[in-house]
Parts: C-alpha cells; structure tokens; sequence
C-alpha cells in the first residue's frame, strides 16, 4: 500500500510564492516521475510539471519560468515551489506518481491567489 500526501496549499496575493511538497510512503516501490497537476473549477485537470527518475523535467507554458519542481529522492518527496503567483493560478493542485507498483493520487491541496 502506497499513500501520497501532499501539502502547502494556502490563500497568496498575486506576486507571491508558495512551496508545495508531496510525500510517498507505504510499500517498497521505485519511482518513475512524478508531477503535479492542477483543477480550477469548471476546468479539466491539466499537468502543471513533472519530474523524471533522472531529474528530467517538463513544464506547462503557462508556468514556465515562475514554477519550479524538485525532488529528494532519499525522502520519496518532491516539491513545486511556485513563485510570481497570478489569479489564475488558483486551483486544487494534486500530486501524482508513477511508481513501479502502480499510479497514485494525492488528496489535492488549495492554492487560492487573491488580493
């Protein structure tokens, strides 16, 4: 059994920044990648980056050069710090890993930019 808790979801004003982290634990497991995702309301799920078991990393335009993701590896934890934040960045953003045992989600964490 494998669970992935992610975090750091909070109310930001446009312009800041916000660094969000996901866990894995459970079961012995390799990772693959691992990304994040994000839904606002009335909108499809949309990748937002992801990180490969070699650091390889891709991104969605719209958050090319504000966003950047991360892992550590000997913690089975990668992180999205999310910097110059717009309204439109506003949206549940749910971790997701590709592991040797299968494919899991996180809960979600809210991230709202609002002034």
């Amino acid at each position: 059994q494998v669970q992935l808790v992610d975090s750091g979801g909070d109310l930001v004003q446009p312009g800041g920044s916000l660094r969000l982290s996901c866990a894995a634990s459970g079961s012995a497991f390799s990772i693959y990648h691992m990304d994040w995702y994000r839904q606002a309301p009335g909108k499809q799920r949309e990748l937002v980056a992801l990180i490969t078991s070699g650091g390889s990393t891709n991104y969605a335009d719209s958050v090319k050069g504000r966003f950047t993701i991360s892992r550590d590896n000997a913690e089975s934890t990668v992180y999205l710090q999310m910097n110059s934040l717009k309204p439109e960045d506003t949206a549940v953003y749910y971790c997701y890993a590709a592991l040797s045992v299968g494919g899991y989600w996180g809960q979600g964490t809210q991230v709202t930019v609002s002034s």
